[in-house]
């Protein structure tokens, strides 16, 4: 139906007959001579309709180029020429085509919303052919195309074999809540859809395949956000005979080329990528996925407030699990009254009960020097060490928490981001950092028992069973995070590849044997038969395409991405079923109960 596509006409072109396909992106009748703006997937083009003498039925063309409007599909015969007003603002700027025919395909209806205006997502999201249509969205799922394609060759050129692993499989007791499926010829029994293809790769290594890779479909039944989704895609890399160097070094390779081929960009400016052990990462920044393009830290002031007289700090310096940290914000004596309480109450939705604060009008005055409501509880010479522990300068603002140790870096972190962004103090680049030494376990009050930081096939720092179970409360995993410019793009490990170390595992996170045996008997059978030791990686392929693309949500770089309500607006999905449909895989429908199933 074509010969070139709008976006690529261009001046080797001129004088040459074209047909083209699109829509109608901008139609201007300007009395006889008419204007319209014909956009595909690669671009737009001007075509002019104008009266020529010496062309019969041109006036035919005129009506109809007329009669065009907003998204009308068009197809168009045409022959190029030099434009005489140059659009510097797109790539077929410098030329146009003069129609000889203008056919209408199809023409549309009054559209819900305008590709130009700033429409809601939720009308986006309704009518989703017509948002991937805009010229927005048809760049980010470009971005997105090339960044697959991209991670493929990358790893089919190095080894890696690319195996699929199963869809419908067997639930997990770890981790967000698994999609399940009703096995019609079983009654009673579910399949669950995969959290991650975790033990199937490893299955692989203890199979001989020594490198796996695979772009996987995965699914969990969890509460959204920006950067999630029911049902996601990993890159899941598995490797065998390997430690985490071994597996760090070969993805930041991958990641380099992959980012200088679909960005032209140097990851990292050719540096290997820095490495933090958790425990630092969560002492300077409050997070485990700093963003280390801001330049703000956190100190902590505990040694200095422990017996400072200020009960609200002096709590928590001498709680065993507390913490009292500082951030200094160059300039934030600047800050407004309202700014300031802005940030209390934002801080309040990450757990503080308060956000005490100082502003630093000269730090060489002491006391005199400083304006703040907690002040007056601090002594001359805390006041002091605490300006001293801080590096306060003239201008500066001082932000304090007090909390558990967990609660105080979480709202401390994320206080930590919203200024630097707010302030404007976030550098420009890309900064990669692989996180290490996580904890093994994390203590869950509730369930009164361990659970895993990362997944529980984590292999722990020891190689010692006993000692594991000896120190679990302080036992460090070989785990690692890849983050970049603060987003967690990629985790992993190396994993556990011997059966008895597996067993205390499950033990310690509460896993009896029967309950093992029957979840995951296989993977302690295939671990008895010469299991060699391995490891590997996955990463958010959504998540990596939204930052390459410059956006904050990954809902932008998913053709049909679910609502913050776990809806598909489109479809209308989640639906009801009919009875009937139920009743083939043995189904029965109950009510909610209110409190218990909800959430």
């Amino acid at each position: 139906m074509r010969t070139h596509h709008c976006g690529l006409v261009d001046e080797a072109l001129i004088g040459q007959t074209v047909v083209l396909c699109g829509w109608a992106d901008v139609a201007r009748d300007l009395g006889g001579l008419c204007f319209i703006d014909l956009r595909d997937h690669e671009g737009i083009v001007q075509v002019v309709a104008e009266p020529d003498a010496d062309a019969e039925g041109n006036a035919a063309v005129i009506a109809t180029a007329a009669d065009v409007g907003y998204e009308d599909c068009l197809r168009v015969t045409g022959v190029v020429r030099r434009r005489q007003n140059v659009n510097e603002k797109i790539p077929t700027g410098q030329v146009e085509v003069v129609a000889t025919g203008i056919e209408v395909l199809n023409k549309a209806e009054p559209l819900p919303f305008h590709a130009h205006e700033n429409a809601g997502e939720d009308i986006r999201l309704k009518y989703r052919y017509l948002d991937l249509r805009t010229p927005r969205m048809q760049k980010m799922m470009r971005t997105r195309t090339r960044l697959v394609s991209a991670l493929r060759a990358w790893l089919d050129g190095r080894g890696f074999q690319d195996i699929e692993t199963p869809i419908l499989t067997k639930a997990t007791p770890e981790g967000a809540r698994d999609f399940l499926v009703p096995a019609r010829q079983h009654p009673g029994e579910f399949y669950a859809l995969p959290q991650s293809p975790q033990l199937f790769k490893q299955i692989l290594m203890m199979a001989g395949f020594d490198r796996y890779y695979q772009i996987a479909r995965c699914f969990r039944d969890e509460a959204l956000r920006a950067d999630r989704q029911l049902e996601f895609t990993q890159l899941d890399m598995e490797f065998a005979w390997i430690d985490e160097r071994g597996v760090q070094d070969t993805v930041e390779a991958m990641l380099r080329d992959v980012f200088r081929e679909v960005m032209d960009v140097d990851l990292g400016d050719g540096a290997a990528f820095p490495r933090m052990a958790y425990a630092e990462a969560m002492r300077r920044f409050g997070s485990d996925k700093p963003d280390l393009r801001i330049p703000l830290e956190l100190v902590d002031l505990g040694e200095v407030v422990r017996d400072c007289g200020f009960k609200v700090f002096t709590d928590w310096a001498n709680a065993e699990d507390g913490r009292v940290a500082a951030l200094r914000v160059p300039g934030g004596a600047a800050l407004s009254r309202k700014q300031i309480d802005d940030y209390a109450a934002y801080c309040a939705r990450f757990g503080a009960k308060g956000l005490a604060w100082m502003k630093v009008e000269d730090p060489a005055k002491g006391r005199d020097g400083i304006g703040s409501p907690i002040a007056k509880f601090l002594d001359d010479a805390t006041l002091r060490v605490v300006l001293e522990a801080t590096g306060a300068q003239a201008g500066d603002a001082l932000f304090f928490g007090a909390s558990t140790w967990k609660v105080a870096s979480d709202f401390m972190g994320a206080l930590r981001l919203k200024v630097g962004k707010d302030l404007d103090l976030v550098d420009a680049g890309w900064k990669p950092l692989w996180v290490t030494d996580f904890p093994m376990f994390e203590w869950d009050d509730e369930a009164s028992r361990f659970v895993a930081l990362h997944h529980p096939f984590t292999a722990p720092a020891v190689d010692d069973e006993g000692d594991l179970r000896a120190n679990a409360a302080t036992a460090v995993s070989r785990g690692y995070d890849l983050v970049l410019n603060g987003n967690e793009i990629g985790g992993g490990s190396i994993r556990i590849h011997r059966s008895a170390m597996q067993s205390a595992v499950f033990d310690l996170l509460g896993i009896g044997k029967e309950e093992a045996e029957a979840k995951f008997g296989f993977l302690l059978e295939a671990l008895r038969y010469g299991a060699p030791p391995h490891g590997g990686i996955a990463f958010g392929v959504d998540r990596i395409a939204a930052l390459m693309a410059g956006t904050e949500s990954i809902r932008d770089v998913i053709a049909f991405p679910k609502t913050t309500t776990a809806q598909c607006l489109m479809t209308g999905a989640p639906s009801e079923v009919p009875e009937k449909q139920l009743a083939e895989v043995h189904v029965a429908i109950r009510a909610p109960r209110a409190g218990v199933d909800a959430g």
